[in-house]
Order: structure tokens, then sequence, then C-alpha cells
């Protein structure tokens, strides 16, 4: 007689709270109160009957037989989502749902996408846009484009570029005023977005500049400070792979030489418990590739 399974919605919770070291990180995983977890948890402790968990005073613990169960299932679990996911995929035609910044979409995303489809036409992608927090499983997207430093516990984070800085303007602003130095931008309307609230200041900082602040205008999103200061509305600070076309082609002008990395980066992610798919594969590759040939 094979040993019946214990009950899975306990040994779900259990996973996710072994998993992430947290009832309440669980809870949030789980979408269900931290209270319905450790409930959960005795369930299957009062079925096994052993202890899985210590508690202590800022957290829980695995125990021996906890540790044993945990690297039992961990492993059974990934492999049922994995199997979920390509079953799912086999009938939506390989669509890979993708979610960006709205800047980093307009702006070098959608201008390079007919290069991808021309070698990947099996592929169907589909990109969204939005700057709040990203939730693949309400979401039912593929992986999510996020700048910061590659550190989120719960993502499997791939690095595609640093973020680095650099002023610009439109030809006929430069025309108008006498910028000869760093500090000459305190007599010029600074475009900020809101988005980015640090870029500015960050910038003025590496250039050496007597002041980190300036009155200017602001906008919703970096898109939209391009887009003033291509109406020469002011000079706005950009992310520098954003508006290189635009400055070899002379629609911005780029009137400092200094650039500044902020220490972050923008990352391709997807969950750490999600074998990444073929076409996710492709993508990650092709943004390597193009990247790659954009900096040289």
């Amino acid at each position: 007689m094979k040993y019946p399974l214990p009950p899975l919605n306990p040994l779900r919770a259990f996973e996710s709270a072994a998993r992430l070291s947290s009832l309440t990180h669980a809870a949030e995983e789980l979408n269900v109160s931290q209270v319905a977890v450790s409930r959960q948890v005795r369930v299957l402790e009062e079925y096994l009957g052993i202890a899985l968990f210590r508690r202590l005073h800022r957290g829980i613990e695995l125990t021996r037989e906890g540790k044993e169960l945990y690297e039992g299932i961990s492993n059974a679990f990934q492999d049922i989502g994995n199997a979920a996911r390509r079953v799912s995929r086999r009938g939506r035609r390989n669509i890979l749902s993708i979610q960006s910044y709205t800047t980093f979409s307009q702006r070098w995303l959608i201008p390079r996408l007919a290069d991808f489809h021309e070698t990947n036409q099996g592929i169907e992608v589909r990109l969204s846009s939005s700057t709040a927090p990203v939730d693949f499983e309400a979401q039912n997207i593929d992986a999510a484009i996020l700048s910061g430093h590659g550190d989120w516990p719960h993502l499997h984070s791939e690095k595609l570029v640093d973020i680095e800085l650099i002023p610009i303007c439109s030809p006929a602003l430069i025309a108008s005023k006498n910028i000869k130095s760093v500090n000459d931008l305190a007599k010029v309307p600074l475009l900020h977005s809101m988005a980015r609230p640090n870029d500015w200041s960050s910038w003025l900082s590496a250039a050496g500049a007597h002041f980190h602040q300036a009155p200017g205008i602001r906008v919703d999103n970096s898109a939209l400070a391009y887009e003033a200061a291509s109406m020469s509305l002011g000079m706005a600070v950009a992310v520098k792979i954003f508006v290189e076309r635009q400055i070899l082609n002379g629609s911005f002008i780029a009137p400092f030489e200094t650039t500044c990395k902020t220490g972050e980066g923008y990352y391709l992610t997807w969950p750490r418990n999600v074998a990444p798919s073929e076409p996710l594969l492709k993508f990650l590759a092709w943004m390597h590739s193009s990247l790659a040939s954009q900096a040289d």
C-alpha cells in the first residue's frame, strides 16, 4: 500500500515558509494571512507528529526534521510548477509576456523589437508597461525588466546594462544659452523626472558642480523629461542608452563629457522557483547581444 500524501495545502504553506524563512513572507506569497499560514503548518506538524519549525523571538527556524522534509519536497514543487507552465505554453503559441518601465519600452525596447521578431518569428512578445511592483502570479507575465541592484530575494535577475547618466538638451537650447561650464547649469531650467528624483543631484555631484539642486520643471517620468528637452523647455539628465541614437543623429546635444554611473542597472527578472522557458532565454540572449552592439 502506498504511503498516503500529506494534506497538500498545509504542505504548500510549509514549503513557502521554509523557502522564505518567514511566515509573514509566505503569507504575502500565498496571499493569505500569517495566521492562516501558521495554522496550516501546525496542521502538517500534527499530521506528521513532529515539529517542523522552532518559533523564535524574531522569526522561525527549521528543525532537523523540517530541513529533511523541505529538501525532499522543494524540487517536487518546482517540478510541478514548471510542468504546469510547459503545458500552459503549448496553448499559447510561444507567447512571451514582458513587463517594462514606460521609458525603457519607449526609448529602447520598442524601436528594436522588429529585430527580435525578424530572427524569432515563432515568438510573440506581449509588452506591458508599469512602475507598480511586479506580481508574476497575478499578472501572468513571464519576465519583468526592473532597475536596481539585482538583489530581489524571490527573483532570478540577469543584469542587462549599468545605469549611466548624461545631460542632454536640444540644439536650439544650447545655441541660445551661454553654457561653458557645469556651474552655468544653475541658469538653465532643469527637467526632473519624478520617477528618478535623484538623477540630477547624482550627476551634478559627479561633475563637481557648486550646486546640487536647481529649480526647473518636474514631470511624471523620464520619457516626458526627454520630450520636454526636445522642445527646448530645459535640460534633462538622461539614462545614456535611451538617448544615444538621438545624440548621434543630432536631435539631442550632450554638452558635457562627464557621465555618472549610479551603481544601479537594468535587469531581466523572473521568479526564482520557475525555470526560464526557451522563448525567454532567446529574448535574454537577444537583449545581451543588442546592448553589447550598442556599446561598441
